[in-house]
């Protein structure tokens, strides 16, 4: 039978065998239950402090793709998707989030949680949004964290078939000869392609009227079925079109010719200047990410583009693999949605 002694520093239960001391101590006890505290503090502090960066990725990671399958941005999403996976040890999932010009997937991404498991493909559609939108609901300064630039590509103006035209020049002179007569399409208004588009016919001064379909594989459906007359495209969607004769390609968007269509001219060769747009591909996720994650993300993908077989993927899909540093493309967003800004005002273009 149990019974309670008191001793000097509080109450000990007395059972054969062993003692338990209640919130007194005795200096005995005392001593040892410091000294037993004080170890396993010791013990715990030596211990490694698991950060998220040297736990991550433990778990599926969401790739967005916020454009329709079967695009340029699909096709990369899935070579991104899958050499990353590797270099990570956990499956990338590519997720379609189309509409609103891309902006339904950004912003799915920007309001994700911080934690670098939502990842974004944008195009260069992110830097037209700001301005072109009277509302979205996202800043891409403000609720994005840049990760890298990944590819860049090339846009490429192509005609149907049946157009009594072969190179920019002669469309021009066709153009002024028949204003407002002739169609283009894009992938919908405010898209790379669309815009630059606009800036081709405000250099050129030309009338030529535009016609939004859902996703450039939409639009140069419908110009290969004669319904409209030009389509300014990015390579991966076109270049197959191209090599077996079912559409015309006039000319680059480039500074210089590309290796892919060694055979057609850039814009400034057809006499036309300050016409070359970049079409880029970049990597995002939500804002407030931990430093370490993005890092490693960034790390990874420098790696991935000095493997041969991305690169090999990559140019056979008609886009280059690049690598940038966070504060680079974060700068490089920045001007780009000044430049668009300008051109969207002044070809007084608004989408509510």
């Amino acid at each position: 039978m149990e019974r309670a002694n008191r001793t000097e520093g509080g109450i000990s239960l007395k059972s054969p065998g062993r003692e338990f001391w209640g919130c007194g101590r005795s200096p005995r006890g005392g001593v040892a239950a410091t000294l037993a505290v004080t170890i396993t503090f010791l013990l715990l502090a030596a211990m490694p402090v698991q950060l998220p960066a040297q736990t991550y990725p433990n778990r599926p990671i969401r790739l967005i793709i916020p454009f329709p399958p079967g695009g340029g941005s699909d096709i990369l999403g899935r070579i991104i998707g899958q050499k990353y996976s590797e270099q990570l040890g956990q499956p990338i999932v590519p997720e379609s989030r189309a509409g609103g010009a891309g902006n339904i997937g950004i912003e799915a991404a920007a309001r994700s949680k911080p934690d670098g498991y939502t990842l974004v493909l944008t195009s260069p559609t992110i830097s037209i949004s700001p301005t072109l939108f009277k509302k979205i609901n996202y800043d891409p300064l403000k609720d994005l964290a840049p990760i890298s630039k990944v590819a860049q590509t090339h846009i490429v103006v192509v005609v149907r078939n049946g157009l009594p035209v072969k190179s920019i020049k002669e469309f021009v002179a066709h153009a002024k000869a028949n204003p407002g007569k002739l169609l283009f399409g894009s992938g919908g208004v405010g898209t790379s392609t669309h815009l630059a588009t606009e800036l081709f016919k405000d250099i050129a001064k030309i009338d030529i009227r535009h016609v939004a379909y859902k996703g450039a594989n939409g639009a140069l459906i419908a110009m290969m079925g004669n319904e409209i007359d030009m389509v300014f495209i990015v390579m991966p969607n076109v270049r197959p079109h191209i090599l077996d004769g079912r559409v015309r390609a006039l000319a680059v968007l480039s500074p210089e010719r590309v290796p892919a269509l060694p055979d057609v001219p850039t814009i400034r060769e057809a006499g036309i200047e300050n016409a070359d747009v970049e079409s880029w591909y970049g990597l995002f996720t939500a804002a407030g990410t931990p430093r370490e994650i993005l890092n490693r993300l960034n790390g990874e993908w420098k790696k991935i583009t000095a493997m041969p077989d991305t690169k090999e993927k990559m140019v056979a899909a008609g886009v280059e693999p690049v690598w940038s540093s966070q504060e680079q493309l974060g700068d490089f967003l920045k001007a780009e949605i000044a430049r668009w800004g300008k051109v969207v005002r002044e070809a007084n273009l608004s989408v509510d």
